[in-house]
């Protein structure tokens, strides 16, 4: 090996290495560990993510991991590819994304990087990055991955010991909450530890399914917008009478509700359930939520006093939307809920379930909200398989199709479409190689005309599952 050789190789990754396009999605990084995400890219990241912020005058960076099988090894190589462009790398561990926000917010760091695959498959795995206390996304994320790395000296590595000034700051959120009977599953992901932690300082009788972080995932997928991985929490909870059930994805970002008659609380309905302690407070305010949502929210919204505020889907793009309205609370379909006050805005779940607890005024009070609201007919949201490639194409045909009919189409976020008897909505994935929909009719036999039509019009758009 010759000099220039070894000026161009840092423990053994090559500084020259490009990371693939593909594994950039909207807001993060993600792809098959092995096939398509290596080594190499966490360690070029690395490299890169440091040199960004060298050049904003910061060099101390957090890295933390979630509970997947390749996520140590990943996140040792991208901590070693900060230290070789001269960051100061504070390794966290293994834990939820939340903690690692807590690390950046309470000990004022520069960035921030947290390695997981969130809810996708087992076999992924990817990466969420903060510059300063700011998510790097969509065309800033494409441009920090293309820039060119640069080797500096003086980098070093710093164990950061976070998980007690973590969970007591939760438990500082849940103050005043009643006595309830809880269950809790945090899918054998990366909350596990921290919710066992949790569940053994509220008061009450908290029981944790599925504590152990395994990512293999033995119990079911975590992610708890599908309503079959729900299933095992609604029944502990019938079984155990509790008041409630709270879920959360694999990285501890996205939570999942069930009330005490095992009901699935769907994040649209626990977001206007939240709202509605936050409106008693600070009447007026602006209400933040994504284009997946139902009309009840909306309604409910203007209902207690608040102005309801439409969002694109994306969990950044909402936040970024609830920072320029000054709205105290956001949310979307998929689960990520944003408080505002004291949290920075950021998705931490783990947060979110301990304001639920606090805004129940008694221990059936969500259980009587989710009776109390009208009754309308609506699907998940549904995933459909479409390649990345194709995904803009079927969007456009359909939107094509949509005009010529006249039809009353909001496009702040893809499709959604009114009709008189409810609407459906159609956008591309900006995470997966999907596009995502979902139709709410006024009954049920709205809701499944509409569907069959949105089905139709993907069909005749040239899309097929």
């Amino acid at each position: 090996m010759t000099l220039g050789q070894v000026a161009d190789k840092t423990d053994g990754f090559d500084l020259q290495h490009e990371i693939q396009l593909r594994l950039v999605r909207s807001y993060d990084l993600r792809g098959v560990v092995g096939a398509e995400l290596t080594e190499a890219d966490a360690h070029a990241l690395g490299l890169r993510l440091a040199t960004a912020a060298r050049a904003r005058g910061g060099r101390r960076i957090a890295v933390g991991y979630d509970g997947r099988l390749s996520s140590p090894a990943l996140a040792a190589a991208l901590t070693a590819g900060l230290v070789a462009a001269g960051a100061e790398a504070l390794t966290i561990g293994r834990g939820p994304t939340g903690m690692l926000y807590h690390a950046v917010h309470a000990h004022d760091l520069d960035g921030g990087v947290m390695v997981t695959g969130s809810h996708n498959p087992a076999d992924q795995n990817g990466f969420k990055l903060l510059i300063g206390k700011a998510p790097v996304f969509g065309a800033a994320l494409r441009a920090l991955v293309e820039a060119p790395a640069a080797a500096a000296p003086g980098g070093d590595t710093v164990q950061l010991t976070v998980e007690d000034a973590y969970c007591a700051r939760l438990l500082d959120a849940a103050k005043g909450a009643p006595a309830l009977r809880a269950v809790w599953d945090p899918g054998n992901g990366a909350a596990g530890d921290i919710v066992s932690r949790l569940a053994a300082a509220l008061p009450g009788e908290h029981h944790v399914i599925n504590a152990e972080v395994d990512g293999n995932f033995p119990a079911h997928h975590p992610d708890p917008s599908v309503p079959d991985n729900l299933r095992q929490l609604r029944d502990a909870v019938l079984a155990r009478h509790a008041h409630l059930g709270i879920a959360f994805d694999g990285d501890g970002d996205r939570i999942g509700v069930v009330d005490g008659d095992g009901e699935i609380v769907w994040p649209d309905q626990l977001l206007l359930f939240l709202a509605q302690a936050i409106l008693r407070a600070r009447p007026g305010a602006p209400i933040v939520f994504d284009v997946k949502s139902s009309r009840v929210l909306a309604d409910g919204i203007a209902a207690a006093g608040g102005q309801a505020v439409l969002s694109p889907s994306g969990y950044v793009l909402v936040r970024e939307r609830m920072l320029g309205k000054g709205a105290p609370l956001a949310g979307e379909m998929s689960g990520h809920i944003f408080y505002a006050d004291g949290w920075d805005g950021t998705d931490d779940a783990l947060h979110v379930a301990m304001r639920l607890l606090r805004a129940l005024r008694a221990p059936d009070a969500l259980t009587a909200f989710r009776r109390s609201l009208p009754v309308t007919f609506a699907t998940p949201e549904l995933r459909l398989p479409c390649a990345d490639a194709e995904k803009a194409f079927v969007l456009s045909r359909v939107s094509d199709a949509l005009a010529a009919e006249h039809a009353k189409v909001d496009r702040t976020d893809g499709l959604r479409v009114s009709e008189p008897d409810g609407w459906w909505l159609l956008r591309a994935s900006g995470t997966e190689p999907k596009l995502t929909a979902r139709v709410e009719g006024w009954s049920e036999a709205a809701r499944d005309r509409l569907a069959a039509g949105l089905y139709a019009r993907l069909t005749a758009a040239g899309w097929s599952a």
